[in-house]
């Protein structure tokens, strides 16, 4: 298996495993959150998915946008599976880029977000993309917790 097969797999992983969490949240409690300033359980799903929709379109422009039109501003929130529906066509587009690349590309590309702190190279970006979905998909299962809602087991 090659690391763009291997890029692909954990993204599909990371994915899946947060998909479980997403739907295992029971409708009552989609916009609950831990306090007034954090974001509801449903804002976090709606930003993860916004996240990998701007960082695609930044790694197409090698860096950060200019400026960001996204498709999901303004867009009520309904339910997981209407946000999984609508993010669909973004996340396959997503999936088609990273399968466009070669190998070589993960090192030589680089992607510049110096206004963020750092210039990274494809392949570490597209694993920081993975991460950002993880480290969110972790704080739901805490807010699942602090809202004693039974937490799905996402270590099958």
């Amino acid at each position: 298996m090659n690391s763009i097969n291997l890029l692909i797999l954990n993204l599909n992983e990371v994915r899946r495993r947060s998909i479980k969490v997403w739907t295992s949240i029971p409708q009552e409690k989609l916009h609950w959150r831990p306090d007034s300033e954090a974001m509801s359980c449903l804002e976090m799903i709606r930003h993860v998915l916004e996240s990998e929709h701007y960082y695609h379109l930044a790694i197409k422009n090698r860096g950060s946008l200019e400026s960001f039109e996204s498709p999901f501003e303004n867009k009520p929130y309904t339910t997981v599976k209407n946000e999984l529906i609508f993010a669909e066509p973004y996340r396959n587009d997503f999936i088609h880029t990273v399968q466009s690349f070669s190998e070589e590309d993960l090192s030589e590309i680089k992607i510049d977000r110096s206004e963020s702190g750092y210039i990274r190279d494809l392949g570490d970006m597209l694993l920081r993309i993975a991460y950002h979905e993880s480290v969110h998909t972790g704080q739901l299962l805490d807010y699942l917790r602090s809202a004693n809602v039974p937490r799905i087991r996402v270590w099958d």
